[in-house]
């Protein structure tokens, strides 16, 4: 479940990525408060979105990317509630071909769920006293607003960045709490300055590890997501499992 965790906190959430930027401006700069406005509007109006995303995973010690993890995720506020479910259709690098294991992870009613469908089993865990922590990221860049991104994260605006062809702010994200930067020293948004969500995400630790998301067929408020999207397919024989530790 640390993996997992790891991966949702980001991002996914639950959070990734290395590109050569702009020189840095300071946080409060003109380019800064209309991407932080930009996101504040379209929070106000946040019903749903949906991606397609891959996931990669790199590992300074070994200086490669030794994980990538692919498919679609969905989110939507139901009041003042946000939910997530994550479709991975491939997990693992490309060249091992068995470790594609389809599995789902579900965010909902404060607790996070992840389904094997081959194994049929559940790994679940009520976030408890944590849930606001995973909120904070669970909507970064999905739905949050600007103004909450300032009382979380001290707010650096990178520069300007065409990713796949798309115009994109970067901004740099230097946690405040203490217990936040030890699991992620810094996180790195490329906000589509259209809709006003992330393009990218990039999570990175002290030991200088770091997750990339990239998204792509980014839906805001589209067509509406059906309920049955926030469900995992479990039938009476699955094994419902907590992580240990």
């Amino acid at each position: 479940m640390k993996r997992l965790s790891s991966l949702l906190v980001l991002s996914l959430a639950c959070s990734f990525l290395g590109f050569t930027s702009a020189p840095q401006k300071p946080a409060n700069s003109a380019d800064l408060e209309a991407v932080l406005k930009k996101m504040d509007a379209v929070a106000a109006s946040f019903r749903s979105t949906q991606a397609d995303f891959q996931w990669e995973t790199y590992q300074r010690a070994i200086d490669e990317v030794d994980d990538v993890q692919t498919g679609t995720i969905y989110y939507r506020r139901t009041g003042k509630e946000i939910e997530m479910m994550a479709e991975v259709r491939k997990d693992g690098p490309s060249a091992d071909k068995m470790k594609e294991e389809p599995k789902y992870v579900l965010f909902k009613n404060g607790k996070i769920q992840m389904f094997l469908l081959k194994a049929n089993q559940v790994t679940e865990k009520d976030l408890g006293k944590n849930r606001q922590e995973f909120e904070t990221y669970l909507v970064l860049g999905f739905g949050g607003s600007g103004e909450d991104l300032q009382k979380e994260f001290d707010v650096t605006y990178v520069g300007a960045e065409k990713i796949d062809g798309v115009a994109t702010a970067h901004l740099s994200l230097a946690p405040k709490s203490q217990s936040v930067r030890n699991t992620f020293q810094q996180i790195d948004l490329w906000i589509d300055l259209d809709k006003g969500v992330s393009k990218q995400q990039k999570f990175i630790n002290p030991q200088g590890d770091y997750r990339l998301a990239k998204y792509s067929d980014i839906q805001v408020n589209g067509k509406k997501i059906p309920d049955e999207v926030f469900k995992l397919r479990t039938n009476s024989k699955t094994q419902f499992v907590s992580p240990t530790g």
